[in-house]
């Protein structure tokens, strides 16, 4: 009982205190908005926003076609679209408040809305509503007019055979400096003797190209390129062609800090498999989050909204080891927080201050190395960054700091849309010491459920589950895509 009403309290003070900082949160944006919205010239593209009924797909244009399958809620108000994303999580919350009440019995159940077990916040929005994207892809393939030689985003798909490249430049998530590059880069390959790379055995160079650019201006381009039968020594001519095209000729006007290129026969690749060759400028460009500094190179991970991942990362931060002067008393805090599918130490050197220790768990090598970097950078000394698998590293750390004793233990787990791995999930739940997890989800209603449920369920000596259950206290949705049907969700579970 005294156990209970003592969890009953912390979830109500979790409320009450995100509740308020989410009204001053929501408070300084509006009003910031509304200022900088008065103070910018409307763009071109804003005429797109008109709501128009339509009878046929026919009857759209193709910028309208595009809009409706890279932006589907372009058409909406920003208050209205947050409105739509709050129902969607609430219902998908529910879904996982119906698991643990026992009404649902399995994911594939015919959906019934269960009342939520647990608060679920409004959707906290993002300060950047239009052109927020610090990366970009764009696709080669045949345009509107047949010639396939054109950048841009796709309509229709593969499968159908259907598909038409139609530039992006009116998209309303689409920065400048993006459409740019994307412009320029057309208009190099319409001019070079090489073929596009549509289908891989088809034959074809020219593939991709990918832009990243961070507040301070800088932008990066990285061309992607199958050599098919080139030699080395033809390969060179084409990549001086292009070094000249942006660094002398008309693509100069982009003025790119970084131009890179990758030679590869694979779809995707690592900068280990096929590495990632500067051809001018800098080899990284670098952005502040919450007052830290991170290193981006080619293939790092790094959020695609930068205003609005400082909300994200603020509100992980808050819920995985809260403000010891929030509140009006000052909390106890310390100990060690575990950082899961880590990237770049984003989070974990955020969260760096107010704990004794971070251990960061990181798949992908080269963003361990940038993660240590960023560490360093920001003379960070209390961040270790593991490299490999978190199903193989995940035990052993949790071993180590059971023998250590190192007081209370924290996590946080980004993973991607596949969610973690079931080894993962019971090395989290059978370490006695994590009391308080924070899971960032991109997708929860997908294979994140099931991580949701494996976390929460009753013990099951089957599965090797045999830790105390958690229990999800608190959900903050974050928008980091307007315009969009997507958000991050911030899902906090205790025990």
């Amino acid at each position: 009982m005294a156990l209970a009403a003592a969890q009953t309290r912390s979830v109500l003070f979790i409320k009450r205190k995100y509740l308020h900082a989410l009204r001053k949160t929501c408070l300084w944006f509006s009003t910031n908005d509304t200022i900088l919205a008065d103070q910018r010239k409307p763009p071109p593209k804003t005429h797109l926003r008109k709501s128009q009924k339509k009878t046929t797909l026919t009857d759209l244009s193709w910028e309208e076609r595009l809009s409706d399958v890279v932006t589907p809620l372009w058409r909406l108000s920003y208050d209205e679209q947050l409105e739509l994303k709050l129902k969607h999580q609430e219902r998908i919350m529910s879904q996982l408040s119906g698991y643990l009440s026992g009404e649902l019995q399995s994911q594939s159940s015919l959906p019934v809305r269960t009342k939520l077990s647990f608060p679920v916040l409004p959707v906290l929005p993002s300060p950047v509503r239009d052109g927020y994207r610090n990366k970009s892809t764009f696709s080669v393939n045949r345009g509107v007019d047949g010639n396939p030689k054109t950048v841009g985003f796709y309509v229709g798909t593969g499968k159908k055979g259907n598909i038409v490249c139609v530039n992006g430049d009116h998209l309303l998530n689409m920065p400048e400096k993006h459409t740019r590059v994307a412009r320029c880069y057309q208009d190099f390959i319409r001019l070079s003797s090489l073929e596009p790379c549509l289908l891989f055995h088809t034959g074809g160079h020219w593939r991709e190209v990918t832009v990243r650019t961070n507040e301070e201006g800088h932008t990066m381009a990285i061309v992607y390129f199958h050599p098919q039968t080139l030699t080395p020594e033809e390969v060179v001519v084409h990549k001086a062609e292009l070094l000249d095209y942006f660094t002398r000729g008309p693509g100069s006007v982009c003025q790119l800090h970084s131009l890179f290129f990758q030679e590869s026969a694979m779809t995707r690749c690592t900068h280990e498999q096929s590495p990632y060759q500067l051809l001018h400028g800098q080899p990284h460009i670098y952005e502040e989050q919450l007052g830290f500094k991170f290193r981006i190179s080619a293939d790092a991970f790094f959020q695609v909204n930068q205003a609005a991942a400082e909300v994200l990362y603020s509100t992980v931060r808050q819920l995985c080891i809260p403000n010891p002067e929030e509140g009006g008393e000052r909390t106890q805090f310390g100990g060690t927080l575990l950082d899961v599918c880590c990237g770049t130490g984003a989070i974990g050197i955020i969260t760096s201050p107010r704990v004794d220790r971070i251990i960061g768990i990181e798949l992908i090598e080269q963003a361990v190395e940038d993660a240590r970097h960023n560490a360093a950078l920001n003379n960070v000394l209390n961040c270790e960054f593991i490299p490999g698998k978190a199903e193989v590293a995940l035990p052993g750390v949790m071993s180590q700091l059971s023998s250590a004793g190192g007081g209370p233990v924290a996590a946080v787990v980004n993973p991607a849309r596949a969610g973690l791995h079931y080894r993962v999930v019971r090395a989290l739940r059978n370490q006695p010491n994590i009391r308080r997890l924070v899971y960032v989800s991109c997708k929860p209603d997908g294979d994140a459920m099931r991580n949701f449920r494996e976390l929460c369920c009753a013990p099951d000596p089957m599965k090797k589950l045999t830790g105390e259950a958690f229990s999800p206290t608190l959900a903050v949705p974050v928008d980091m895509f307007p315009h969009t049907p997507h958000c991050e969700l911030v899902l906090l579970f205790e025990r």
